[in-house]
């Protein structure tokens, strides 16, 4: 994949990427809904086995700076639907990078490669969802105390999806 916007380029992860997606996935700060923060030999299994090897993600430069600001998952998961989640560096926060590299993204996803559907879960119901819906899709449900938080607290688990219809229905409005 290689994608350009006015701001970034979305490609696919090489292994010289992994400094720059330890600042990303090595933050507690930025990993605090997902999972405890990374060690570097973790953050370099994962991507050489899954965002390389598997191709289950790709990375967000940053076109002023060359740098990887950005992971995004976006994974095949059956014949034309995909699973798509982001972290992004702490420090690129609230500028916009996630929803330009997103909308990006999901526009590659159905223009190009036919995709049915796009979904994302989370249990962060304030950030990622208004990002979730900024990006057009629509909640498909929430599994209320379906899973633990890092604190070992129960919590709920909010789904989201995006049609291909919807997609271009909304392109035209």
């Amino acid at each position: 994949m290689h994608i350009e916007t006015p701001r970034l380029i979305i490609r696919n992860f090489v292994h010289e990427d992994g400094g720059d997606l330890q600042e990303i996935l090595g933050d507690s700060e930025t990993m605090q809904y997902c999972e405890p923060a990374y060690t570097l030999p973790q953050t370099q299994k994962f991507l050489d086995s899954f965002c390389i090897a598997s191709q289950g993600g790709v990375a967000v430069v940053c076109k002023e700076t060359n740098k990887v600001i950005g992971y995004i998952l976006f994974k095949e998961t059956r014949k034309g639907v995909y699973e798509m989640g982001w972290f992004f560096n702490r420090n690129t926060w609230g500028r916009g990078y996630a929803l330009e590299s997103c909308k990006a993204v999901i526009a590659y996803a159905f223009e190009t490669l036919n995709a049915h559907k796009i979904f994302a879960e989370t249990i962060d119901g304030v950030k990622s969802v208004g990002l979730m819906e900024k990006l057009g899709m629509q909640p498909e449900g929430v599994q209320r105390s379906h899973t633990r938080d890092l604190q070992g607290n129960w919590t709920d688990l909010y789904l989201y999806g995006l049609l291909e219809q919807d997609f271009f229905l909304g392109r035209q409005v």
